[in-house]
C-alpha cells in the first residue's frame, strides 16, 4: 500500500468515526443535548457536537491502531503457530465472548445475565456477517481471521468503555469503533491487489 492509498484510509476512517459518533450522541446522549437547547445556547451546542465529533476521531484513531496492530499480530500467529494458528483465533474468538458475558456478569450489582448474553450475541452475529463478506470477496480462509479482527480486537479496544459507569459511553463507543473496523477490514484488500488473501 502506497502512501496515498494510507491516507485515503486514515481520513475516511476518521470522518466515520466522527460522524458516527455524533449521530450516535443524539441517541445516547440526549440528555445533554437537552441542557442546551432548553432554553437554546449556541455556544454550548457548537461545543457539544466538537466535543462528540472530536470523541468519534479518537474512537477512530483508537480502531485504526487496532487494526495495524491486528496485521501484524496475523503475520506473527502465522509464522508460530502455523497450521493451528486457526483454532488459536477460534479459542480467542470464543474465549473473548465468554469474557463479555460471564466477568461481566460477575463484575455488575443487581443485573441480570441477559443484556450481557444479547451483547456478545449480536457482535458475533455482526462480526460473522462482516468476515462472510470479507471472504466472499477474496477467498474462503479470510473468514475465521476477518471474524478474530472483528470480535477479538474490537472487543480489546472497547475495554475502557466496558470498565465505565452506565451503559451510554458503553453504546457510544462500540458502534464507531465497529462500524471502523468493518470499513478498514472491506476496503484494505480493494486498496491493496484484490486477488489477494489480505486478512
Amino acid at each position: 500500500m502506497n502512501s496515498r492509498k494510507w491516507v485515503r484510509l486514515f481520513l475516511t476512517t476518521l470522518l466515520i468515526g466522527g460522524v458516527i459518533t455524533l449521530i450516535s450522541s443524539f441517541i445516547f446522549k440526549q440528555d445533554a443535548y437537552l441542557e442546551v437547547l432548553q432554553p437554546f445556547q449556541l455556544f454550548e451546542l457548537v461545543g457539544l457536537l466538537l466535543f462528540f465529533s472530536g470523541l468519534g476521531f479518537i474512537f477512530s484513531i483508537i480502531s485504526q491502531m487496532g487494526f495495524f496492530a491486528y496485521l501484524t499480530v496475523n503475520q506473527f500467529g502465522k509464522s508460530v503457530f502455523r497450521s493451528f494458528w486457526v483454532p488459536v483465533q477460534l479459542f480467542l474468538v470464543a474465549f473473548t465472548l465468554f469474557d463479555l458475558v460471564y466477568f461481566r456478569y460477575q463484575a455488575s450489582e443487581n443485573s441480570t445475565i441477559w443484556p450481557f448474553l444479547w451483547t456478545a450475541v449480536g457482535l458475533f452475529a455482526l462480526s460473522a456477517i462482516i468476515a462472510y463478506i470479507k471472504a466472499k470477496e477474496t477467498k474462503f480462509n479470510a473468514f475465521i481471521p476477518a471474524l478474530f479482527f472483528m470480535v477479538v480486537v474490537t472487543t480489546v479496544e472497547w475495554v475502557p468503555a466496558l470498565r465505565a459507569q452506565g451503559s451510554d459511553y458503553v453504546w457510544l463507543m462500540v458502534i464507531p469503533l465497529f462500524i471502523c473496523n468493518a470499513y478498514q477490514l472491506l476496503l484494505l484488500h480493494r486498496l491493496t491487489n484484490p486477488g489477494k488473501e489480505t486478512a
